[in-house]
Formats: C-alpha cells, structure tokens, sequence
C-alpha cells in the first residue's frame, strides 16, 4: 500500500497572496478545519512546504 499525509487547514487564507491560495485549492482545501488524505508525493510535499503556515501535517 502507498504512504499517505493528512493534513488540514488550520488558519484561514484570508490575507495570503493569490499563489497561496490556489495552492491551498489544488490541495483540496477549501474550507477551514478541512482534512484531505493524499498520497505522499514529492509534488505534494512542495505545495505542503509552501503552505505549512496554514496548515497541519499528519503522517499517516
């Protein structure tokens, strides 16, 4: 079986650039207190790393 993350949205967009928030939406978070399991790709990891101030991480 493939490794995922979870992660959720945890401070809102309000006030972020319009790159943050796209990359907010194409992880699949669009509202706050969201939880979205994926599976772990390098891809994924990038768009987290550009966000892990709206977010938290779980491994999974």
């Amino acid at each position: 079986m493939a490794e995922t993350i979870t992660f959720t949205l945890v401070k809102s967009e309000i006030g972020s650039t319009r790159k943050i928030r796209a990359t907010l939406t194409g992880l699949g978070l669009t509202k706050l207190h969201k939880t979205i399991t994926r599976k772990d790709t390098p891809e994924i990891r990038g768009m987290l790393a550009k966000v892990a101030h709206l977010v938290r991480v779980e491994e999974a």
